[in-house]
């Protein structure tokens, strides 16, 4: 059923809105309900029983609570079905409504506000603050991704108010509407899963059996890795590479050459490396780990060594390249094996299980001790042969890679069209009265 505009328009005299249909009113947040902010708890007074306290993740599924024992006041308490509003966190994730469809009862923090309907008609309040987010965001003031808005600028903020039979119209318009494209998103996401782990195990029975099943094989004495073809060598990471190699072979280096800088953002989960950033080797060569042409890098801190961020350090300005501390570098010893090779061990998920088991520190600061890759056990075939392998999973996960790509393609146009389509349902630039489900 193709969705029409409605038959006449007035100026809603917000820049935002534009023209919105005949007869609709354009008032204020503020007139349709009032925002209530959470309570400021210190976490001195958290507690391991009472009631969960609300913060900005849990907005998102996360699963861990805060408790409060004492007493609050029934403002400050949600319960299932009630519209909350996240005003301060990370654009387009907890940044705006949400149902909260939790049982029992919860008490809210302060950077959220519990949104109470002053009208008993708002029907599609939570569409209409949807539809704003956006907006709100444009407004909201913050850096790297972070904002939040005050509760008077967004009780400032001018909505479109239809009748009430229209807003039962938009609400079960957009209802319908937005659980068929979060279905289509979901099964996008199901594939991308099954790609991953398709993916991964490719790797992982390539870095451990080869290429070759009819090979004859032989236990290779160490317990994760089990039988290796006859022909490979179980070998230390350090008797094939060198760890963390010396700035020193730079001192003769003048000190405004220009060289490669890469913060952990510029380097991917995927191999890949953001080469844009270059400074003089005068302002890296002190607090900054260094690498060059061909050297292997690994993230030691979570959650980016559990992701596999990591490359192979290629196309480096000058041939050298400094970046994150956060950096562990392996160079290979060329006459026993390659960088891709050494990458793909890295990448595997034996050894990233194994490093997990390993860190130290706590919370999102754990690392992989430098020790850990030192000594962890390898299957190594011969050098030709890391080629071909390095050769085939270069092709068949470019392959996987660009039906992720695809998929998640996919999934970015299906979100765009839901934003669209409550954004167009909401100011009224189309007409849902006629609309019916499964049309």
């Amino acid at each position: 059923m193709k969705l029409k505009p409605y038959s006449k328009y007035k100026d809603s005299g917000v820049e935002w809105l534009g023209d919105v249909p005949e007869g609709w009113q354009v008032v204020p947040l503020k007139s349709l309900a009032e925002f209530i902010n959470g309570d400021a708890f210190n976490p001195t007074e958290w507690s391991e029983a009472g009631l969960p306290i609300i913060r900005i993740q849990n907005l998102n599924g996360g699963e861990e609570f805060n408790y409060y024992e004492g007493q609050t006041q029934e403002r400050y308490l949600v319960r299932p079905g009630d519209l909350l509003f996240g005003w301060s966190g990370n654009r387009g994730t907890s940044f705006g409504p949400f149902i909260w469809n939790r049982s029992g009862l919860y008490v809210l923090n302060q950077h959220i506000f519990r949104v109470k309907p002053r009208r008993e008609n708002a029907v599609c309040l939570y569409w209409m603050l949807k539809a704003v987010t956006a907006h709100v965001e444009e407004q909201a003031h913050g850096i790297i991704g972070m904002v939040h808005i005050t509760k008077g600028d967004l009780g400032a903020i001018r909505v479109p108010f239809p009748l009430a039979s229209e807003q039962h119209a938009i609400a079960a318009f957009l209802d319908a509407e937005t659980a068929r494209i979060d279905t289509l998103i979901t099964e996008y996401e199901t594939l991308i899963g099954l790609l991953k782990e398709k993916r991964q195990a490719l790797i992982s029975q390539a870095v451990t059996k080869g290429l070759n099943p009819d090979v004859p094989m032989k236990d290779s004495r160490v317990e994760w890795l089990g039988e290796v073809p006859e022909g490979w060598e179980v070998k230390r990471l350090r008797f094939i590479a060198e760890l963390n190699p010396s700035k020193s072979e730079c001192s003769g280096i003048e000190g405004d050459s220009q060289v490669s800088f890469l913060p952990m953002e510029a380097v991917g989960d995927d191999g890949s490396l953001n080469l844009e950033h270059v400074r003089p080797i005068c302002e890296v060569n002190s607090g900054y780990t260094y690498f060059r042409e061909g050297d292997v890098t690994i993230a030691k801190i979570t959650p980016c060594f559990e992701n596999g961020k990591g490359a192979v350090m290629r196309g480096l300005q000058g041939g050298i390249g400094f970046g994150t501390t956060e950096l562990i570098v392996i160079r290979p010893i060329l006459q026993a094996t390659v960088g891709e090779y050494i990458h793909l061990l890295f990448i595997c998920a034996y050894f990233r299980k194994f490093g997990e088991s390993w860190m130290y520190g706590a919370g999102g600061q754990k690392r992989v001790p430098d020790d850990f890759v030192r000594n962890f056990k390898v299957g190594i075939p011969p050098v030709a042969e890391q080629h071909a392998i390095a050769t085939f999973l270069n092709a068949e996960t470019s392959r996987t890679d660009g039906f992720v790509q695809e998929a998640e393609n996919g999934i970015n146009l299906l979100r765009e069209r839901r934003t669209t389509l409550i954004s167009d349902a909401v100011t009224g630039k189309i007409d849902v009265r006629d609309w019916k489900r499964g049309a």
